[in-house]
């Protein structure tokens, strides 16, 4: 088989994750589209190992445990990540990104002004 098959499979599903991350506003899905991107690597670090190990006989398969290490990775990022999205759910009730980082800049929707005149007030 030849290389350019996952290379171009790889560069389709990353690109497919990227889009998701910054198209995205739920949490959730960034995440996934994250997963998605890490998926794209791990393929191509197998890939390019399996050609590699044509040209070499004696070989230590290194993608295939980069790709291990990738994936373990991969399973805290996403246990830790979703327990940060379900507790900020918990406090704030939505899981928008837009809306998380508007509480988290301080625009809540209230003008300078208002904000003047209620510490003068």
């Amino acid at each position: 088989m030849h290389l350019a098959y996952p290379a171009v499979l790889s560069a389709l599903l990353f690109c497919t994750g990227l889009y998701g991350v910054l198209a995205r506003r739920n949490a959730i899905l960034v995440l996934m589209s994250v997963e998605l991107m890490l998926n794209a690597v791990n393929l191509n670090l197998v890939a390019f190992d399996v050609w590699l190990s044509r040209a070499a006989r004696e070989t230590l398969h290194s993608g295939q445990a980069l790709t291990l290490f990738t994936i373990a990775i991969a399973a805290a990022e996403i246990g830790i990540g979703l327990a940060i999205v379900l507790a900020v759910y918990r406090n704030r009730g939505t899981s928008d990104i837009d809306r998380l980082r508007d509480t988290a800049e301080g625009h809540d929707g209230e003008t300078p002004a208002a904000e003047k005149a209620e510490a003068t007030a």
